[in-house]
């Protein structure tokens, strides 16, 4: 192979691997809203969850984050603490426990749908922040405002819209329902407004991270940091919502419960938090949210075979 031939191939690498990762992070997410949605179904408070998801997070990557960045970690200012208590505050805490909530109140396949306004509350923000730049009289800044209109209309029709079930070549025409929840529980109104409040937090959250990562480039050791603050924060409010209630924090080893924690934990506190930023510094904060909707599909597939 020639030397241009072998210099195309890897600048053709390096920029698909933006494209490759946040791709694989949906497979990731798709797992977990199904893998949520059981521990959920089983009589886990959302409240614990969110606690031991960030708890899970920060004790497995915490030694990675202190050797591997113990060169390049800037010193702690006030100005960045607050960032990240706030960053723990909007996404470990807010986003998390609303999403939850709402998902209690719905199934794994509607919250995800729900969850395909979050590009176009994102891009929103930035660009009231001016982290995304958008010229209306551009194609490209064109194509990004119809979008945002397409996900939010898109969005509310999948929420609201019931219809028939439509059945996929591999499953059975008789499908029923797998929610061990009863139609009494389900209130799909309800379940909406918690995840479209979620979704607000955690768009939040995305242009923050992108805001701190620029002064605080070690993203390793921010995605623990958050987790901390999340936790510690998690932990606050579950002490005050649910005081005198002991029996929501019982985890045992090889439940749903405690498999959901640690799952959700090393892939979409960790791993997403982290490989999210790393996107980011390249793309930026709608970049990473405007995949999304791909999390939608392999939800419903992957439901289809569960």
């Amino acid at each position: 192979m020639s030397t241009n031939k072998k210099e195309c191939l890897l600048k053709f690498m390096k920029s698909a691997n933006p494209y490759l990762a946040v791709i694989f992070l949906q497979f990731g997410y798709a797992g977990s809203a199904i893998i949520a949605k059981t521990a959920l179904n089983n009589g886990m408070s959302h409240y614990t969850f969110a606690v031991y998801r960030n708890v899970f997070a920060a004790v497995i990557f915490a030694p990675f984050a202190a050797l591997l960045e113990r060169k390049i970690r800037p010193k702690m200012t006030l100005s960045i603490f607050w960032k990240i208590m706030l960053l723990g505050l909007l996404e470990p805490v807010l986003d998390q426990n609303l999403y939850y909530a709402g998902m209690k109140y719905t199934t794994a396949t509607f919250a995800t749908a729900m969850c395909n306004v979050l590009p176009a509350i994102t891009f929103l923000l930035a660009w009231i922040l001016r982290l995304e730049n958008v010229n209306i009289w551009k194609v490209p800044s064109q194509a990004k405002i119809v979008g945002t209109i397409v996900t939010l209309g898109g969005a509310t029709i999948m929420s609201l819209v019931g219809g028939p079930t439509i059945g996929l070549p591999w499953t059975k025409h008789h499908v029923t329902s797998t929610n061990v929840v009863s139609p009494a529980e389900l209130n799909p109104v309800k379940g909406a407004l918690f995840i479209a409040a979620g979704c607000f937090s955690w768009a939040c959250f995305y242009n923050l991270q992108a805001i701190t990562l620029k002064k605080y480039p070690a993203g390793l050791s921010l995605t623990c940091l958050i987790c901390v603050a999340g936790a510690l924060q998690g932990t606050a409010l579950t002490l005050v919502v649910q005081r005198g209630n002991s029996a929501i924090w019982s985890l045992h080893w090889g439940s749903s419960k405690f498999v959901a924690s640690v799952y959700l934990g090393i892939v979409n506190s960790g791993i997403g938090y982290y490989v999210l930023g790393l996107i980011m510094n390249v793309k930026g904060p709608v970049f990473v949210t405007a995949f999304n909707p791909l999390n939608m599909v392999i939800v419903a597939i992957l439901g289809s075979f569960i």
